[in-house]
């Protein structure tokens, strides 16, 4: 049996900073958990999704249903013969995958799921920088890979991921930045809980269009997955990879589908606010659409060119986001009453 009393004496005897930081490192463990389980089934998630919308089966060998499909790749992974190719730069090589997936959990370390400081590991005052700062930092992961592995697919596959990186992180910067003009804070929180009497969907959607697309764009996922186009560059920046190596870059990948999604719904979606009343439910819901929705586009469309990559990013998203950024900085400034608390 656990002793309660043991444990709320030991609780008292700390001070006010020892009991922040247990409280840190407990919520943080928390939400690691959560999303490495999470990311072993999302896996499962979008190859049964991907079926069904497919007219096929899908994993169904593996325990019930294919339940247990996960863990057999997990097992497959962590067996499997770690190579390295010559003439790599060894330490580079290792670190690339490493990068993309501690940027991935730091990034959910600024994101509520509902109003309270229990609900968030640290609700910074400029979370929103953080979130955008951690996502540029995520690309010299895939640039790293594969510029160590000496491979010319590789090292196309990060100049391409590079290229997108600029091309659509512009975009998704200043859709952000109308959304922190009209909540007044660049807190995630705070964004979320000034839109409890309606959706910045509705003051906001031509910043909520450029970033949904920029967002997919930044993921590296179809159609705009030209880091790794099979058909040109084999696999791109992971090619010479294999082991848990490779591993580590896909969980970073869907480490960032789900960070994505948390972000537009509480940046566009009002995250925990909802018809009749409130509550992290509703934020979990509007996560799990924008996932599927990330699976239903790759079920849907193919590759675009990546000329028409460039093309899209600079001359159509990067416009719209100035000018959905102009147009909110002077509503606010000229009519401050048809903003909910904006800044005056």
């Amino acid at each position: 049996m656990i002793d309660l009393s043991a444990i709320n004496k030991f609780l008292e005897n700390l001070s006010p900073w020892q009991l922040a930081v247990l409280a840190t490192l407990l919520k943080g463990a928390i939400v690691l958990f959560v999303l490495l389980t999470f990311a072993g089934y999302a896996v499962y998630i979008e190859r049964k999704i991907i079926a069904l919308l497919q007219h096929r089966v899908g994993p169904n060998r593996a325990g019930p249903w294919g339940l247990l499909q996960p863990l057999a790749d997990v097992l497959k992974l962590l067996t499997k013969e770690e190579s390295l190719p010559p003439f790599t730069n060894k330490v580079l090589f290792t670190l690339a995958p490493a990068i993309i997936t501690i940027t991935g959990l730091l990034g959910f370390a600024v994101v509520p799921i509902w109003d309270g400081p229990w609900f968030v590991i640290a609700d910074l005052n400029l979370g929103i920088l953080f979130f955008l700062a951690l996502s540029s930092l995520g690309v010299y992961s895939i640039v790293l890979g594969g510029w160590a592995c000496n491979s010319k697919y590789a090292v196309l596959g990060g100049l391409r991921a590079a290229a997108q990186m600029i091309s659509y992180e512009l975009s998704m910067a200043l859709s952000l930045l109308a959304v922190v003009l009209a909540a007044g804070s660049f807190q995630l929180s705070q964004i979320a809980r000034v839109q409890s009497p309606v959706w910045f969907i509705f003051l906001q959607p031509i910043g909520f269009f450029v970033f949904l697309t920029a967002m997919v764009a930044e993921s590296r996922r179809t159609p705009f997955d030209l880091p790794e186009a099979e058909n040109e560059i084999v696999a791109g920046f992971h090619t010479e990879y294999s082991s848990m190596k490779f591993a580590l870059f896909f969980l970073g990948e869907y480490m960032g589908i789900v960070l994505l999604s948390f972000i537009i719904s509480i940046a566009y979606l009002g995250g925990w606010s909802g018809p009749f009343f409130s509550g992290p439910w509703w934020l979990f819901l509007k996560v799990a659409f924008f996932i599927f929705f990330f699976i239903w586009i790759r079920a849907t469309y193919p590759r675009i060119r990546y000329d028409h990559l460039m093309l899209l990013g600079w001359r159509y998203l990067l416009p719209l986001a100035i000018l959905n950024l102009v147009l909110t900085a002077v509503i606010v400034l000229t009519f401050p009453g048809l903003v909910p608390h904006a800044v005056r």
